[in-house]
């Protein structure tokens, strides 16, 4: 006590020092965002705090979210129909009036109405929406390659995906890839994107210099979400028909391992060693964990209906999201025990994951 009384400024930096500290590592707390359909909006969850901090509104029924690799871009996905008045440009050679009477409109400017979907870009410093999309359907899931430059959707009514530039904000490639595409992943960065295509059983790999389907793997049943294994050697797939996750081997394209999930498969995630597979069953109410080295099942009640699933890369808490309630579960990846409940303002869908950094 004498030291400290002699010497004020050692305990003046000692208190700076702490709450320096301690202010680091609440700007360093890991975040979800989680958008929540039809509640119009997306929930930013603090992982540290364990509870919502901040809400993106002024979106339409939004279900796919994937980060920019940055963090400081959300782009997020609307499932809704978008009825878009685009103007139609006036061929050179021909009159106005030839161009409105083709057209169908009496007036100087043609308009056609088309369905289209959106794609919704937001700054996550601000949780302000800076950026409105157009592209070629409602979205389902949305990925962001892994260079930051393309947002890359699944269309399921189009049966296709739609590849989006960042920077021009301009559709610059659409391709079909089969009925119902339902989710995507990619591997290293320049490398193969694949698309799961639940309508007929298939996973396409399409090629991102060129934006084509390479190939087309089948693999049965009703894929829908997927996860690489950090060596991007291997793809677990949950099939939704079956019950069950598929192993994948992208080598030689064939299934190895089969493990049981139950009654309708949604959300399947790898824990950051890549070591346990976690996935949900929405008709069983369970949480299930696989050790992906001698196929050990345990499994845990999560009620009402346990939906879309993360881990999260730094701890390896696992979040999953309830199709039935407005909730997202924080668990222990060990005992598989609800650490938290954080009510969301809505049903929660694609969790994207931004990891510590500063911010």
């Amino acid at each position: 006590m004498k030291n400290s009384l002699q010497r004020p400024w050692l305990t003046c930096l000692m208190v700076g020092v702490a709450l320096g500290a301690s202010t680091a590592a609440m700007a360093a707390s890991d975040r979800a965002f989680v958008p929540m359909g039809t509640a119009d909006a997306a929930d930013i969850i603090d992982l540290g705090r364990q509870e919502v901090i901040s809400t993106i509104t002024d979106t339409i029924n939004t279900h796919g979210s994937a980060l920019t690799p940055d963090g400081q871009q959300l782009i997020l996905g609307s499932l809704t129909p978008h009825e878009s008045s685009r103007e139609i440009a006036r061929p050179e050679g021909v009159t106005e009036d030839e161009h409105a009477a083709h057209h169908g409109n009496a007036g100087t400017t043609s308009m056609e109405e088309a369905n289209t979907g959106l794609l919704y870009i937001a700054d996550t410093a601000t949780s302000r929406i800076i950026r409105t999309l157009e592209v070629p359907g409602p979205v389902h899931h949305v990925l962001v390659t892994r260079d930051g430059r393309h947002a890359v959707s699944t269309h399921p009514t189009g049966g296709g995906i739609s590849v989006v530039s960042l920077e021009s904000g301009q559709v610059i490639a659409s391709l079909p890839t089969g009925p119902n595409p339902n989710y995507l992943v990619q591997q290293e960065e320049g490398g193969s994107i694949l698309v799961s295509n639940a309508g007929n059983g298939t996973i396409s790999e399409v090629d991102p210099q060129h934006w084509f389907v390479q190939r087309n793997i089948r693999v049965g049943g009703s894929p829908e979400h997927m996860v690489l294994s950090e060596d991007g050697d291997r793809l677990y797939v949950n099939d939704d028909a079956g019950g069950r996750a598929l192993a994948l081997n992208l080598a030689t394209g064939s299934v190895g391992e089969e493990y049981e999930i139950g009654t309708a498969p949604h959300g399947i995630d790898l824990s950051p060693d890549g070591q346990t597979l976690f996935a949900t069953s929405q008709g069983d109410n369970r949480l299930v964990r696989i050790s992906l080295e001698d196929g050990t099942r345990h499994t845990a009640e999560l009620s009402p209906a346990p939906y879309h699933l993360a881990v999260a890369p730094t701890d390896g808490l696992v979040l999953v999201t309830s199709r039935a309630a407005p909730l997202l579960w924080i668990v222990d990846p060990d005992s598989l025990e609800v650490l938290q409940t954080v009510e969301l303002g809505g049903i929660g869908h694609q969790i994207a994951l931004e990891a510590s950094r500063s911010r």
